[in-house]
């Protein structure tokens, strides 16, 4: 006979497991090393789901959106991880699993994949694009640096900077350097001196140390506050060897943090070698330009027109006569040709002259002013006026007669 006080629903005992689980204190906040695998991005949900296993076994494992948006990587299988989270029970499928809350990369191989693919995904969006990138002023008067206020690095950038160029005012923001909460603090820094002290340039960076001791200038919103800055921003992390995702986001990068302090201010010594230099060519200049106006005066001095300015009236007298001659002449010319054009249009005009007829012989006859070229103009008994080559006359129209076409 079945006991049914002893009796429990599936799900009865999946939340009691899930109680026992729960409650244990070594379970609510573990860390897991392992690699991932059967990894899958729920883009719909943001949610990433994946498998997490050593040489011998495995655990399922899931971080919701609200853990996967801090990541600054996409986990991918392979992947060898260390998994910051809870274990719990998921009562419908019975199967326990770890809730994770965040995850870092184990190793430098992993590390250096988290690297590559940050590294892709902002140079994909142009946030390297050397056409953003702003000049560093030549000349500052004012230069924040973010970095370790007690590290080896910020003294040898003073050192430099004040021997160099002692002008110039420094304002050096503290901020962490390495571990997880530097990445803020760097970003407090690029944000102090964009807006609560602004400066012409800004300096972010640290000693050499291991990729690990980098990491911190690997954060993508570290990258992202140093290209939106609007102050011109120089990276200067590590050695010469090393290569963080802020130098490439950065306006210029520097190899290290005292190349960096070279790069931002100008010698001294230089300028002032050059300003002596510059004032060498300008003098010698101005010597050469003297010399040159003093040949050129002598020259003038010596020529005829100084030396004996009443032959120099002569000679343009001499050419005022000449072009006088010339004058004439043309003038001359011109008059002669015009007056034999005006002759020969005389004579034209005068043999299209009507009334030089009259002189043969012939009379022009008019009534009250009209020319009569019809004897159909004319009546009997009418008074015309004649026109002679020498007077005029009338006369009476005492009868006419009209010939037909000759």
């Amino acid at each position: 006979m079945t006991d049914e006080r002893r009796m429990f629903s599936v799900t009865q005992v999946n939340e009691y497991i899930k109680m026992l689980i729960d409650g244990a204190p070594a379970l609510s906040h573990i860390m897991i090393r392992g690699e991932i695998s059967n990894f899958k991005n729920h883009y719909a949900t943001g949610h990433f789901y994946f498998t997490l296993k050593d040489e011998s076994s495995a655990m399922k494992a899931v971080m919701f959106r609200s853990s996967a948006q801090r990541l600054g990587f996409v986990p991918q299988d392979g992947m060898k991880v260390i998994v910051a989270g809870r274990v719990s029970v998921f009562p419908r499928d019975g199967v326990y699993q770890i809730y994770a809350e965040d995850i870092q990369p184990d190793g430098v191989g992993a590390l250096y994949f988290a690297f590559e693919q940050l590294k892709n995904k902002l140079e994909s969006e142009g946030l390297f694009d050397p056409a953003r990138k702003r000049a560093i002023v030549r000349f500052p008067k004012k230069i924040g640096i973010v970095t370790s206020p007690t590290g080896a690095a910020i003294r040898d950038m003073i050192n430099i900077i004040t021997r160099r160029y002692p002008a110039v005012q420094l304002y050096i923001y503290p901020a962490q350097v390495q571990g997880p909460s530097a990445p803020a603090t760097l970003c407090a820094g690029i944000e102090f001196f964009n807006t609560a002290l602004p400066v012409d340039t800004i300096i972010i960076g640290r000693g050499g140390g291991s990729l690990e001791d980098l990491w911190a200038f690997n954060n993508e919103k570290l990258a992202r506050y140093v290209a939106a800055s609007n102050i011109p921003v120089i990276s200067a992390v590590g050695h010469e060897v090393d290569f963080t995702i802020c130098d490439f986001a950065a306006d210029l990068r520097a190899p290290t943090p005292s190349a960096a302090a070279e790069l931002a201010v100008p010698d001294r010594a230089e300028l002032s070698q050059r300003v002596s230099a510059l004032s060498s060519r300008l003098g010698s200049a101005l010597e050469r330009g003297v010399a040159e106006k003093r040949r050129r005066l002598d020259a003038l001095a010596a020529s005829r027109i100084l030396s004996d300015p009443m032959r120099f009236v002569d000679d343009k007298k001499m050419t005022v006569a000449s072009l006088g001659e010339r004058l004439d002449g043309a003038a001359g010319r011109v008059c002669e040709t015009g007056q034999r054009e005006l002759s020969a249009r005389a004579a034209q005009l005068g043999a299209l002259n009507p009334f030089a007829v009259l002189t043969r012989g012939y009379s022009a006859m008019f009534i009250d002013g009209c020319a009569v070229k019809s004897v159909k103009q004319l009546s009997a008994g009418e008074r015309v006026k004649l026109r002679l080559s020498d007077g005029e006359a009338e006369a009476d129209i005492t009868n006419t007669k009209e010939f037909g076409n000759l």
